[in-house]
């Protein structure tokens, strides 16, 4: 390894390398670590930086990939690498253009991206969606730090927008037995909805609470094995990678009011297991609405923000023309998230504020 290192010295110092110092930075960075420290969010109270922070993310997101793979054959590689390349060469091309360093966030936002997709979706549309996200929902802030709303999320979104038909009208019937998908490139059963939209057309599903929880049942790609979802989510709680409240304040939120609604109104607003158990909640909840950059900071904050988060998932998916509410609830909240601190700490820090004032008054 030492003499790993010694390589990227020389690199460095390499003339015509220059341009490239980001890549190479990145690559260096990987391998050993740096010892600088943040100045934007996210911020870390620990001894690791924030490449490694970002790659603590993508071990979590490991079981739900690997499902994916068995249930969606190999195709569900091609679509991961296809966000790598098409994200990768985005995050690159500002590094070079801007002399900063290639921002480590692409780490999760290149594989949370495609776990979002449908299996059946085409190739060209994930780079569409990875360019977009990445691009408009990123770097046009500033970069890794600087961004409002989470950047797969803002890819997901225009696509489903652009491109409905390929987002919501065929489905991958998953391999359920022996290896899966590890033998095969993709399924060859295709079902027309999932459980979110048997749920909304008022159609009996055909699948267990069971079924739901492990995976057995159509839906994107990383968003169906939910106790793999659930494994990585308590992965990054336990090491603080992320804060628990906000998945609680959400996951709660949703039960309450999905119990309450469904009382009321029984034939539009689905019961709390089936809330919990469809569509990309628990995807959401745990790996994109906790997002250090685009969620609040303040502990209140993030109760207030995971609770309205369940509120529009719930009002969205039972009320709306979509099937699903996730996305749009989170990347509207992503919008209130400066407000929502300001408001805190406002409210919070009022009588220091005036103390300082009448001590100033007084002298």
């Amino acid at each position: 390894m030492k003499k790993i290192h010694n390589l990227f010295d020389k690199l460095y110092k390499i003339e015509s390398l220059k341009k490239f110092k980001p890549v190479i930075q990145a690559a260096d960075f990987f391998l050993f670590g740096t010892e600088e420290t943040t100045t934007s969010a996210p911020h870390i109270s620990d001894n690791m930086d924030i490449k490694r922070y970002m790659i603590m993310v993508v071990i979590a997101l490991l079981p739900s990939t690997f499902a994916s793979i068995y249930y969606y054959g190999w195709r569900a590689v091609a679509i991961i690498l296809v966000s790598y390349i098409v994200g990768g060469i985005v995050e690159v091309t500002f590094a070079v253009i801007r002399g900063h360093d290639v921002e480590e966030g692409f780490l999760v936002t290149g594989l949370i991206f495609p776990l979002v997709l449908p299996p059946t979706i085409p190739l060209w549309i994930v780079g569409v969606g990875i360019f977009f996200g990445t691009f408009f929902g990123k770097e046009v802030f500033g970069g890794t730090g600087k961004n409002t709303f989470n950047p797969a999320l803002v890819g997901r979104i225009f696509i489903t927008i652009a491109f409905p038909v390929f987002m919501s009208a065929n489905w991958y019937e998953p391999f359920t037995s022996g290896l899966g998908g590890f033998l095969h490139y993709a399924p060859d059963v295709v079902t027309s909805a999932t459980p979110l939209a048997s749920i909304k057309a008022g159609v009996e599903l055909p699948y267990s609470y069971i079924d739901l929880f492990l995976g057995k049942a159509p839906g994107s790609m990383g968003e169906t094995f939910r106790l793999g979802i659930i494994i990585g989510g308590l992965f990054l709680i336990a090491t603080k990678i992320v804060n628990w409240r906000i998945p609680v304040a959400y996951l709660g939120s949703v039960f309450v009011l999905s119990s309450l609604g469904n009382i009321v109104m029984p034939e539009t607003i689905a019961s709390p297991g089936l809330q919990l158990l469809s569509g990309g909640l628990l995807f959401g909840a745990f790996f994109m609405a906790t997002d250090p950059v685009s969620s609040p900071f303040t502990k209140i904050g993030k109760w207030i923000y995971g609770i309205c988060l369940g509120l529009f998932t719930i009002l969205i998916r039972s009320f709306s023309g979509y099937t699903e509410g996730v996305m749009f609830s989170i990347i509207l909240m992503n919008g209130f998230t400066p407000l929502i601190d300001s408001i805190i700490l406002q409210i919070k820090y009022k009588p220091i504020k005036k103390r300082s004032e009448a001590v100033l008054n007084e002298r």
